[in-house]
């Protein structure tokens, strides 16, 4: 099939857009590299797949392209692009969250009102349960979002939502749990612990490190996607989480035991935004993808470790 990834030299684009063009599908990437962490990395994470022929790559905005031209032959969207960061998202930075988030959201769908697509994938993310009212939550919990880059994911859901209910697009909304793994953005709790145990530098946690995530292997996320691709579900929104819940300091101490290092702790004020804690309930996505997460964050931390190393060699 024909696939379009926006946001494809991100850590998740990238590594979906790999798979896919693995699977023999042909991709059509789209990437405008905002500043948010440095254009070297994401230049370094497309590096694989500009060998490919099956692979197409577009620098641009997707809010200054002709995207009913870009949608003419494609199959399946896979809309990675965004925004990305919740303690980043307040104040004026604001608008870049509603520009990136919300509003190029709404023109992919408006293009792909006139194209006959077999499937849009949006990325979410947990972010939009906010502290949520019962752990592990349920895609039936009432959303509510405690940050602003949370509101705009959810922004993005809805709007999934009505071009489904009102012009048939067969849409379906990933809730990403704390996605980890090689390729992993700078700015992310685990690049930020190992890059700070490998260098014998201090870790800086906020709030008391008591705080719990479900973290999700970036490969477990690549094969939701890819189910969902797959799946005879549409209109639909799927939690999609690593299936254990762990505290910070928890994770502390596995990093400890793969680096064979001790980390040096600094605890510090808690971020506005940022939810006490996580955990996804993926009995439907389970059911209706077939989801089934097969890392656990030993084995997951253990190949981000190798890959922070390599890139300090």
């Amino acid at each position: 099939m024909n696939v379009l990834v926006t946001g494809v030299a991100g850590f998740i684009g990238s590594h979906l857009a790999e798979r896919l063009l693995g699977m023999g599908h042909r991709v059509t990437g789209v990437d405008c590299f905002t500043d948010y962490y440095p254009r070297k990395i994401k230049e370094s994470n497309l590096s694989r797949m500009h060998d490919s022929k099956a692979f197409l790559f577009h620098e641009d905005d997707l809010l200054q392209m002709d995207l009913t031209a870009l949608l003419k032959d494609i199959d399946v969207v896979f809309h990675e692009a965004a925004q990305a960061g919740v303690r980043a998202s307040w104040g004026s930075s604001f608008r870049i969250y509603t520009e990136n988030n919300v509003r190029a959201t709404q023109c992919l769908l408006e293009a792909a009102k006139v194209v006959k697509l077999k499937k849009f994938i949006y990325a979410s993310s947990s972010s939009i349960y906010g502290d949520a009212e019962t752990y592990p939550t349920a895609e039936n919990m009432k959303p509510m979002p405690i940050s602003p880059y949370g509101v705009t994911k959810l922004a993005g859901e809805h709007l999934c939502y009505l071009y489904y209910k009102n012009y048939s697009i067969p849409t379906v909304s990933l809730r990403y749990f704390t996605v980890y793994g090689p390729r992993q953005r700078p700015d992310m709790a685990f690049n930020k612990f190992i890059t700070a145990i490998l260098n014998d530098k201090e870790i800086a946690i906020y709030g008391d490190g008591k705080q719990t995530r479900d973290f999700t292997y970036i490969e477990d996320i690549i094969d939701a996607n890819v189910s969902a691709m797959d799946a005879q579900v549409a209109g639909d929104i799927f939690n999609i989480g690593g299936g254990s819940r762990i505290t910070v300091n928890d994770t502390i101490r596995i990093i400890e035991k793969v680096t064979g290092t001790k980390a040096k702790i600094r605890y510090i004020e808690k971020q506005k935004g940022d939810v006490r804690h996580t955990a996804a309930d993926i009995t439907r996505a389970k059911k209706l993808l077939g989801y089934a997460p097969a890392y656990d964050l030993e084995k997951g931390l253990t190949n981000e470790v190798a890959w922070l190393q390599n890139l300090k060699t």
